[in-house]
């Protein structure tokens, strides 16, 4: 039984397309490195409705983690929080722990000389309060903690949208978990490349491989163009080990490319 996981991603820029949505991305990329099982990607407005629907749908499906990110700074359009609690029924409150991670990140930007005092502000104080019942979760690079709520079975974690900072407190703090609960698992993925045969050729063949190779997904993505195809074949795998995870792909890699090849194809194993 695989570990799912949801992310839901907050910020009108990312709708608009101003700003190129790398947090999913690279969520997603770490999370399966982890053994962990991706089944949804989510994005929203800077609405605390919208955020408060898609955070209770995630928590209707029941997945073990689900991850947001963005909207957790001092700005008027810092709405997750908020839509967090909207959610699951719980009470903004000043959060004591998150508040005193806050003024000392003051304190070191005011010791830097980056500001000239500290001074508690109401948009400051915004970013110490959190849903009841939650826990802060440091900040080694920006101001606004990460924020750990646990629902039921599901572990929801808000992190910041700055990637610098989503990555430091995931590294630091919400990867140890997904391993917890991962265990042992390891993840390998490889390409190989094949030309001379057309993406409609090659669907049946995956069909094959996939079925001779049950715990291996087989995903092509088509590099060439139309009158001179070139394909990315993609194959990825969970197992237990390295070894066990490696054997499975190289077993199908190698019934899929006889497979091209008895159609004309070419294989490379590399670009």
């Amino acid at each position: 039984m695989s570990v799912q996981m949801e992310i839901i991603c907050v910020g009108n820029e990312l709708l608009i397309g101003k700003t190129l949505n790398t947090n999913a991305q690279w969520l997603a990329k770490r999370s399966t490195s982890l053994g962990i099982t991706v089944t949804r990607i989510t994005v929203v407005g800077d609405d605390v409705d919208e955020i408060a629907l898609a955070t209770r749908e995630a928590l209707e499906r029941k997945p073990r983690f689900i991850i947001t990110t963005g909207g957790l700074g001092p700005t008027f359009d810092d709405k997750t929080l908020e839509g967090i609690a909207k959610a699951i029924n719980r009470k903004l409150e000043l959060n004591e722990k998150a508040l005193k991670m806050v003024k000392e990140k003051y304190e070191e930007y005011a010791k830097a000389g980056k500001i000239n005092a500290v001074e508690m502000t109401p948009h400051r104080v915004k970013m110490a309060k959190l849903p009841e019942g939650s826990e802060p979760l440091p900040n080694p690079v920006g101001t606004a903690p990460g924020v750990l709520v646990r629902i039921g079975g599901t572990d929801l974690v808000a992190l910041p949208g700055v990637p610098s900072e989503m990555e430091a407190i995931f590294d630091n703090y919400v990867v140890c978990m997904l391993r917890k609960e991962a265990g042992d698992v390891t993840f390998f993925e490889t390409s190989i490349y094949a030309d001379n045969i057309m993406e409609s050729a090659l669907a049946p063949l995956i069909d094959i491989a996939m079925r001779n190779n049950p715990y291996v997904y087989i995903k092509s993505h088509p590099r060439g163009a139309e009158k001179k195809p070139h394909l990315e074949i993609h194959l990825s795998t969970t197992a237990k080990d390295s070894e066990t995870a490696k054997d499975r792909i190289g077993k199908a890699i190698i019934q899929l490319s006889d497979l091209i090849r008895e159609k004309g194809g070419k294989v490379k194993l590399r670009e």
